[in-house]
C-alpha cells in the first residue's frame, strides 16, 4: 500500500486538523522532508493554505484544534501544538495550549519546527541577517533620549540579533551599545 494511501486510511479520508472531508493531500511536518506516514498528515486545502501562508489565516477555523489536539498520531500533536501557539494571543487558544500534553519528544518536534516558521531578522531588502554580520545604515535615525543621530552610510559591525523580537539588532555605533531597526539597515 503507497504511503498515501495509509494516510488516506489513518485518516479515514478527512483533514487530520478540520475533518473536512474536500480533496486532501499530504503535509510534511518540519523539519522532516519526506512523506512518510510517521512525518506526513493529510490536509485540506484550506488548513494547508493558512499553514503555508499565515497572513491569511481565519482564527475561527482553527477552533477545530479543539478536536483534534486530542488525536494519537505524533504528527497530528505537533501541527495541532503549533497553529495553537501562533493563536496563543486568542483567549480560546491559550486555553487549549494550556490543557495540551505532549509527550517529550514530540513536543521537541514542535518546538523545532516553530522556530522555523518564526519570522527571522531581516535588512530592508529581505537579506537574512546573521549575528557577527556588518550593516550599513539606509537612513538618518535619531536616537530616542539624546541629540545623537546615526547618519545614513553608517556601517555597524558584529550586530548581535534580539532573541525575542526579529525587528531589532544590536551593535556599536560612536562607541555606545544601542539597539536598531532591521527595516533601516542593509546586509554588507
Amino acid at each position: 500500500m503507497s504511503t498515501e494511501a495509509t494516510l488516506l486510511e489513518r485518516c479515514e479520508s478527512k483533514c487530520e486538523l478540520c475533518s473536512s472531508q474536500t480533496t486532501l493531500s499530504p503535509f510534511v511536518v518540519t523539519p522532516h522532508t519526506q512523506v512518510t506516514v510517521d512525518h506526513a498528515i493529510m490536509l485540506c486545502d484550506t488548513c494547508k493554505t493558512q499553514i503555508e501562508n499565515p497572513e491569511s489565516m481565519d482564527v475561527n477555523h482553527w477552533r477545530c484544534l479543539n478536536e483534534s489536539m486530542w488525536s494519537q498520531v505524533a504528527p497530528v500533536q505537533v501541527m495541532a501544538w503549533r497553529q495553537l501557539k501562533r493563536l496563543s494571543a486568542e483567549g480560546w487558544a491559550q486555553d487549549l495550549l494550556d490543557m495540551m500534553y505532549l509527550e517529550e519528544d514530540v513536543a521537541k518536534w514542535a518546538e523545532l519546527g516553530l522556530d522555523e516558521n518564526n519570522r527571522k531578522h531581516v535588512d530592508c531588502h529581505g537579506a537574512p541577517l546573521e549575528k557577527g554580520d556588518t550593516v550599513t545604515i539606509i537612513k538618518d535615525l535619531p536616537v530616542k533620549g539624546s541629540s545623537m543621530v546615526v547618519k545614513q552610510g553608517t556601517m555597524v559591525r558584529n550586530i548581535g540579533l534580539a532573541q525575542d523580537d526579529p525587528d531589532l539588532f544590536s551593535g556599536k555605533v560612536e562607541g555606545q551599545s544601542m539597539w536598531l531597526r532591521c527595516e533601516y539597515c542593509r546586509k554588507k
